[in-house]
């Protein structure tokens, strides 16, 4: 499963409240962006889908709502959000310090085939740049990190770190759409997170790695679609 496709129906855990279930089906669609920014979200129609009834869809609005990846309208009803640009910088500056310190964590717990792994999705990444497809980049781009702080012994960190990539996949289709040159220093900076790992680097230093890798996206796009903003960029 690609890290923009949403998991069928039937994938839904039982353990989860019937609201859960309707609030993870809706925003893994947002995220996917089968669910697109102005999509209307027809409760009736929602809960004919996953066989329930509307309260606990409406439960998963009303959570979605609170997140910002859905708006009420009077009259209208809920409706995906719409792309917030301002909300896509503080996005990527919460992950950059999120993820740096979910990977940073999960370091240690690594294991020679997940590096294999980390470097396989990596090189995945690579063949793409000849014919590049910034959506299918931006999804082995979120898989790549995946492999990276998955392990992290916090899971109330990880959680954070899911969410914000959520709410990225809804802000943003991909920013190497934007910034198609950016593609090629992420993935080289790839490798160089991953061998600062092999080779036991200090925590603050890998940490660091992945966070500035993390912001140096931020800072490209910046530099391209606001330019005179992007003067004097603090370094998250």
């Amino acid at each position: 499963m690609t890290a923009y496709e949403a998991p069928p129906l039937a994938a839904q855990d039982p353990a989860l409240s019937k609201s859960q279930q309707a609030y993870r089906w809706i925003k893994d669609r947002i995220a996917s962006q089968d669910f697109t920014p102005g999509y209307r979200l027809v409760l009736g129609t929602i809960a004919g889908e996953l066989d329930m009834s509307v309260v606990p869809v409406r439960e998963a609005i009303r959570q979605l709502e609170a997140e910002g990846l859905v708006t009420f309208e009077r009259n209208v009803g809920a409706r995906v959000s719409m792309v917030d640009d301002s909300q896509y910088r503080f996005s990527m500056q919460a992950l950059s310090i999120l993820e740096g310190t979910a990977t940073a964590l999960s370091a240690r717990r690594l294991t020679p085939d997940d590096l294999r792994n980390a470097r396989r999705i990596n090189e995945l990444m690579i063949e793409t740049l000849e014919h590049f497809d910034p959506r299918a980049f931006t999804a082995l781009n979120q898989e790549f990190h995946a492999a990276l702080y998955e392990k992290c012994a916090n899971p109330r960190m990880i959680e954070l770190v899911r969410a914000e990539w959520a709410r990225l996949g809804h802000l943003r289709d991909s920013t190497f759409s934007f910034v198609p040159g950016r593609a090629q220093e992420s993935v080289r900076e790839h490798e160089n997170i991953i061998q600062l790992i092999e080779h036991s680097a200090p925590l603050g230093e890998i940490e660091k790695a992945a966070r500035r890798h993390r912001s140096a996206t931020l800072d490209a796009y910046m530099i391209h679609e606001h330019p005179d903003e992007a003067l004097g960029l603090p370094a998250f």
